[in-house]
């Protein structure tokens, strides 16, 4: 295959202000391709390589559906479960409701949360910060635990009645707490036993060792009209302090384009990896990335870039083409992260690929849709 212009696109990337570009395409768990360009620090132009670690912030999510799906094997919960079953702070929900005349009032939930609706971005919780969350983080900053986070959480209105809605938010992190009273570990131990350590993800993980640390890209935002770029606030605490007690399963997670690619290659493969570890089952991927959503919950879900995607236990699952103008096949999942990272995942076509770069705003409307475009293009 000439992946030419795949190599074309990635260098005009520069031209739009993304300071460093890294992809790596696989057919068949094999790489067919792989091309870094420009700069993980531009101050002193350290080039990307192979081994630069990015913040994959939401493609996090991915790896802890998958964590909470073994769990799910293993008969620990069910997706139809209410929440409370298993974390109690959540029983007895309020939902803060908006009337016509705009008056907002509170007044308890109808429906519980199950855990299907935290895989679905369906429970009521938004990125809105609460105000048991923001006294959280304004007494102890990234520095507190999943169960803290989920205990302050549990205490504030939801925004909308579970089930009902579609809205991005932390319902992936109340996931991340479910799997750790089920499995008795905290979160990054599950991911070690049973994702990372399996899989030789070696490079993965929520706090960034220190002998690893130089390895780490700088992330940038970037002015349209001086066309500069300047450093955002990195590295962010929670990545880099050894202490930060904090792992998200929302978006926690440093890695490589070569380690996630690892996790990305298992699933395509129907849940079992190079190695004959098995995560998940292939029906299980197949429930994972079938479109969840009713009609209203697909119309919250249309972001312009979404618009051929339903989704998922928590990932985007491509449903049909013409909306969007995409050419890639139905039931081809994945996500994307705050930065511009991506993963696309294609069992009908044994096809995955792993980008990576560190830009806000990333792009994403601009660079995705021409990455899978220009990829499938190639095939």
């Amino acid at each position: 295959m000439d992946f030419t212009k795949v190599t074309n696109l990635m260098e005009s990337l520069s031209g739009v202000g993304i300071p460093g570009a890294d992809l790596a395409i696989y057919i068949k768990g094999k790489e067919v391709y792989r091309h870094y360009t420009g700069f993980a620090v531009l101050e002193n132009k350290t080039p990307i390589a192979p081994d630069t670690l990015y913040a994959f912030w939401s493609m996090t999510k991915i790896v802890t559906c998958a964590a909470a799906l073994r769990l799910y094997e293993e008969g620990r919960f069910l997706l139809n479960d209410p929440v409370s079953d298993y974390l109690p702070e959540f029983k007895n929900m309020d939902v803060q409701r908006t009337g016509e005349n705009g008056a907002v009032t509170i007044s308890p939930a109808k429906n519980p949360i199950r855990v299907v609706d935290l895989f679905t971005m369906s429970s009521g919780l938004t990125y809105n910060m609460t105000p048991n969350l923001e006294k959280l983080f304004e007494e102890a900053g990234e520095n507190h635990t999943l169960k803290e986070f989920t205990a302050a959480i549990a205490k504030d209105p939801l925004y909308f009645e579970p089930g009902t809605h579609w809205h991005y938010g932390f319902s992936h992190d109340i996931l991340a707490r479910l799997i750790e009273v089920l499995s008795g570990k905290t979160l990054g131990e599950y991911f070690y036993d049973n994702i990372f350590a399996p899989l030789g993800m070696n490079d993965t993980f929520f706090r960034v060792p220190q002998e690893k640390q130089h390895r780490f890209v700088t992330c940038y935002t970037y002015d349209e009209n001086e066309k500069t770029h300047k450093k955002t606030e990195n590295p962010p605490l929670q990545f880099l302090n050894p202490d930060n007690k904090f792992e998200s399963g929302g978006g926690g997670l440093v890695s490589t384009v070569d380690d996630y690619a690892k996790f990305a290659n298992t699933l395509c493969a129907g849940g079992t990896a190079v190695n004959d570890y098995r995560l998940l089952g292939k029906g299980t991927i197949e429930l994972m990335r079938t479109n969840h959503l009713d009609e209203v919950r697909m119309k919250d879900h249309g972001w312009p870039h979404h618009r051929d995607y339903g989704y998922g236990l928590g990932v985007r699952t491509m449903i049909e083409r013409t909306a969007g103008g995409d050419n890639s096949n139905i039931g081809a999942f994945g996500w994307s992260g705050m930065t511009g990272t991506h993963v696309l995942i294609d069992p009908s076509a044994d096809l995955v690929f792993v980008y990576a770069q560190q830009l806000v705003p990333s792009k994403e409307e601009y660079v995705y849709a021409r990455l899978r475009n220009v990829i499938y293009g190639c095939l």
